[in-house]
């Protein structure tokens, strides 16, 4: 695959946690090629390591030994092109949503805008409207349903029109029915506006909507499909 053809890369990926005995390896020299406008799946099962990969590939974690290169930059050693990559290029949708329940999902999405140096323009209320959520853009995340905050997540981390699209168990906290209508959307985002997509996920449901898949095991990615 050629290097222009990927939009992030991830070699000789290292990362412990603890020291001595206690020491866990959940990276062991993993390698990663995202293609640009792909939707990739990782899967593997609970405590593999999976979101600590998100987390390293979303230059929101250091790696302890490897190189990461998004869009052909080498970043890893770099730490004020790390920040500004992050805040430019990568979304974020976490299982938890992280909205502040203090604002309410309008306000989530402008904060987000604004330490970015971004301002509210149109398609943040097109956003809202096209996920089904124009109704709750007023309402802080206690007054919404578990669906609807995930849905305001997701507009808050695409609202800057990112590059990449990182995604750590996003269906984990809703029902079937519920996780099919995210999936779609993530789906259809990926098709019609080529937003790449990386998804951690432990469900092959889940991992059914990708374009490809990856499984983690031994601190390693192998394709499965």
């Amino acid at each position: 695959m050629s290097e222009d053809r990927n939009i992030l890369v991830g070699r000789e990926l290292h990362k412990s946690f603890g020291k001595g005995r206690s020491c866990v390896h959940v990276l062991r020299g993993l390698d990663v090629a995202v293609r640009r406008g792909e939707f990739l799946a990782i899967m593997g099962p609970s405590g593999c390591g999976k979101s600590t990969l998100l987390h390293v590939l979303g230059l929101m974690t250091p790696a302890d030994e490897g190189e990461i290169h998004i869009e052909g930059q080498a970043v890893t050693r770099q730490p004020a092109l790390r920040t500004a990559i992050r805040r430019t290029h990568i979304g974020f949708v976490f299982q938890r949503f992280n909205l502040l329940e203090v604002l309410t999902g309008i306000q989530n999405v402008e904060l987000s805008l604004s330490v970015r140096g971004l301002r509210m323009d149109g398609q943040v209320g097109e956003l809202f409207e096209a996920l089904g959520v124009a109704h709750v853009a007023g309402r802080k995340p206690g007054e919404m349903s578990i669906g609807e905050q995930q849905r305001v997540s997701l507009i808050r981390a695409v609202a800057h029109r990112p590059k990449l699209l990182l995604a750590d168990e996003p269906t984990g906290n809703l029902d079937s029915t519920r996780a099919a209508e995210l999936l779609e959307i993530l789906r259809r985002m990926n098709r019609r506006e080529n937003q790449t997509v990386v998804m951690i996920t432990h469900s092959e449901e889940a991992a059914g909507w990708a374009d490809r898949v990856l499984h983690m095991k031994d601190g390693k990615l192998l394709e499965t499909s």
